[in-house]
């Protein structure tokens, strides 16, 4: 968020949301933090919880330790499992709070799972190594605004995530007339290069990142398709082709 451009972090902490619990961001500390976030949590309006990273489930979760209240260590396993019930809202963000991600990737020693998987509870996800901007801000104004918005099957935003990378590639045409890269840096696809763009459900190709200046395959990077429910290990090796293509 903190590249957020319209609106910006600033018009976002000021004028649209009232954020009562980040580490952070938040004004307060210690007993009034925590005051902050039982009042928060009693509200009989309702809250929207957002989660990032993935849940440590390894030595009950001490792998991640959150606060120490009255000498008693509160880890963010314990946390989440207090606080998610009364949510009216959850939403994950980062493709490590959605899935596992890279923290819970093969061998996986910290035991680390998705928020959806650990809540057992619908959970909006909002994925990417990192997410998006736009895809968190639009998340949680559709949110606010008007409820849960429509997902796909692994309950990310169809309006961001409802297409693949490929699809809307700048070197689709490429692709299409099977002409492909040899060495990084060429102009042509780069599907033979690693390019998981076929693979990867995101508008990254419209949207481009930094203040929509750029996105990986501008940039002459294949696709890692970190927006996926696999990624990282099932999207390994990186630079080999995705699947083998039909003649």
């Amino acid at each position: 968020m903190l590249n957020a451009v319209g609106p910006n972090l600033n018009q976002i902490l000021q004028g649209l949301i009232d954020l009562r619990f980040q580490n952070t961001l938040m004004w307060a500390e210690d007993n009034e933090a925590w005051t902050i976030l039982d009042r928060t949590v009693e509200d009989p309006n309702g809250f929207l919880l957002i989660i990032e990273g993935a849940i440590s489930t390894l030595s009950q979760g001490k792998l991640c330790i959150v606060a120490v209240k009255d000498n008693t260590i509160i880890t963010g396993s314990q946390l989440i499992i207090r606080i998610a019930p009364r949510a009216r809202y959850v939403m994950a963000v980062g493709t490590c709070a959605c899935f596992g991600g890279p923290t819970a990737a093969k061998p996986n020693p910290s035991k680390s799972v998705g928020v959806g998987e650990f809540l057992q509870r619908t959970v909006i996800n909002v994925s990417g190594c990192p997410a998006h901007p736009d895809w968190i801000i639009g998340t949680l104004a559709h949110l606010l605004l008007f409820g849960e918005p429509e997902v796909d099957q692994y309950g990310r935003p169809i309006i961001f995530y409802g297409e693949t990378v490929h699809r809307r590639c700048t070197r689709r045409s490429f692709f299409d007339q099977r002409i492909f890269a040899k060495k990084l840096g060429d102009p042509e696809c780069m599907f033979e290069l690693g390019c998981k763009g076929p693979l990867t459900h995101a508008d990254c190709p419209e949207r481009q990142w930094n203040s929509y200046l750029n996105w990986p395959v501008k940039a002459n990077t294949p696709c890692i398709g970190c927006t996926e429910s696999t990624y990282p290990d099932g999207m390994e090796p990186f630079f080999k082709p995705p699947f083998p293509l039909d003649d």
